[in-house]
């Protein structure tokens, strides 16, 4: 591994013969000092380590980042972006100075021995200082190696960003990291110190596996036709498609077409698959289950579902409050009220069916030009929004604002969590797409709400309404009402609306 210096401002101070860590032998000489208004970046990337050890044979059970894939090796060509932003709510004055924000970031010894069995500690940056030499050093890990961990933490705020970079997509996905793309570095050694980057691994369901349990619904790519692409990510799209009936060519339908990018990893494509069947079999009117798929060896697997003109129903919703502004009669309370009801009716249908979402949001819902809503499942939201993902350390990106405690904390999934959920969902209606508890690190969530804080009333929302949303989360699974109760509720709600118009 390899980490290399960029983007400091010319003007930063250096302070030469200042050594992090004397006792690592790849540490010596200068630093410089990360001072200043701007940001400091660091970027850890492995690469092509030629220039160090020429010639020389790899360790046994070695492999060098960035050679072609081979067995164990989890890392080809890694970068790791952290932007540090330094100074944000206080003064910045100068080193050494009261209002130094004591930014260190490190591998502890524990770690360097773990790694390559020296007991030193390798420090990147200590008390605000960048050391070159680290930065520069090659890291052979072994080919098990799957995750690194680096110690951060500072004695004041300090704001990150985080984001990944690889290569060689086709030898390893984005890795997973314990935090989420930004927030504060912490401001102690307890909590969270430890900055986790993990291999994202294949999922136990096998690529043939997924395949094999669609089978049943798999048409021939010749008969789908690409129109639009209305939704684009990192390794996913969405279509806008047309599908041409079996036994009459002249008949055709529009669809929704889920695919996947040419640089999409096996993993990826598995889980757009096994994700894409949550729904499936089950009909309602408020549900938008798989239709069929394309699997051919030749071509990258598509998933078709029924087509909803309006789309999805957070990119509507926020396309709503940007009209709001010209005509306030866009889109009414009423309006926003009987979609809240479609939505309930329909997980009401799936609680009855004892089938758990886990995944209940405006962005796994979709519209149509009546305002009909219909509930889907969550294949690619990970990848089209990835904001409303974070992971917490356990190499899963989970939706953790629309997540209740017992779901956050030990990972106990029922109807009760989505009630929760539609909380949350009903909360984003009510404020035309915006995204919950925005302000809260994903880490002190479980805290956060364990301390009985809950995201504020919105604008212009009834009482009533707010306090439907309350009763979603209580903390008490049983004290939450279930989704025939909500039903009821709004249907009353939704009429005395009515009445008032």
């Amino acid at each position: 591994m390899r980490l290399v210096d960029c983007s400091l401002r010319e003007g930063d101070r250096a302070r030469q013969g200042r050594v992090p860590y004397p006792r690592c032998s790849v540490i010596v000489g200068g630093t410089d000092s990360v001072y200043g208004d701007g940001a400091g970046r660091l970027f850890v990337s492995a690469r092509p380590v030629s220039d160090m050890l020429p010639g020389a044979p790899d360790p046994p059970g070695w492999r060098r980042w960035g050679r072609q894939p081979g067995p164990g090796l989890w890392c080809p060509s890694l970068l790791l972006l952290l932007a540090v932003l330094l100074g944000v709510s206080e003064a910045q004055s100068g080193p050494g100075s009261a209002g130094e924000p004591g930014l260190n970031v490190y591998m502890s010894e524990e770690e360097v021995r773990r790694l390559i069995g020296l007991d030193a500690e390798l420090y990147y940056v200590r008390n605000d200082i960048i050391n070159h030499y680290a930065l520069s050093f090659n890291l052979l890990l072994p080919t098990e190696t799957s995750s690194l961990h680096f110690s951060w933490h500072a004695k004041s705020k300090v704001e990150y960003k985080l984001g990944f970079h690889v290569d060689k997509p086709l030898a390893m996905d984005v890795p997973q990291a314990n935090i989420s793309l930004q927030g504060d570095v912490p401001r102690s050694l307890s909590g969270y110190p430890t900055l986790r980057i993990e291999k994202n691994d294949l999922k136990s369901v096998t690529l043939q596996e997924a395949k094999a349990k669609v089978k049943d619904i798999a048409i021939s790519r010749e008969r789908v036709t690409l129109k639009d692409v209305l939704q684009e990510g990192t390794f996913g799209r969405i279509f806008h498609g047309i599908l041409v009936d079996e036994k009459d060519p002249s008949k055709e339908k529009a669809v929704f077409v889920k695919t996947v990018k040419d640089q999409a990893s096996e993993a990826q494509i598995t889980m757009m698959l096994t994700e894409s069947c949550k729904l499936r079999g089950l009909h309602h009117r408020n549900l938008l289950p798989i239709g069929h798929v394309c699997i051919e060896d030749v071509e990258k697997p598509m998933v078709l579902l029924p087509f909803m003109n309006w789309g999805n129903l957070k990119l509507f919703l926020r396309q709503c409050k940007l009209v709001e502004a010209n005509n306030p009669q866009a889109i009414s309370q009423q309006d926003l009220v009987h979609m809240a009801i479609q939505i309930a009716c329909g997980m009401s249908y799936l609680a009855r069916r004892e089938v758990i979402h886990k995944d209940l949001a405006a962005r796994n819902c979709v519209i149509d030009e009546s305002l009909q809503v219909k509930i889907t499942d969550n294949a690619l939201s990970r990848d089209l929004f990835p904001m409303d993902y974070h992971c917490l350390g356990d190499n899963e990106n989970r939706p953790v604002r629309w997540m209740s405690l017992e779901s956050l904390v030990n990972k106990e999934f029922s109807s009760a969590g989505d009630v929760w959920a539609f909380g949350v969902t009903l909360w984003e209606l009510m404020t035309l797409g915006q995204t919950p508890y925005v302000d809260i690190d994903p880490f002190e969530m479980a805290a956060y709400l364990k301390d009985g804080y809950r995201i504020a009333q919105p604008i212009n929302c009834p009482d009533e309404l707010f306090a439907v949303m309350a009763c979603c989360w209580a903390l008490d699974p049983e004290e939450r009402p279930k989704f025939q109760q909500l039903v009821q509720c709004l249907t009353e709600f939704h009429s005395a609306l009515g009445a008032y118009v």
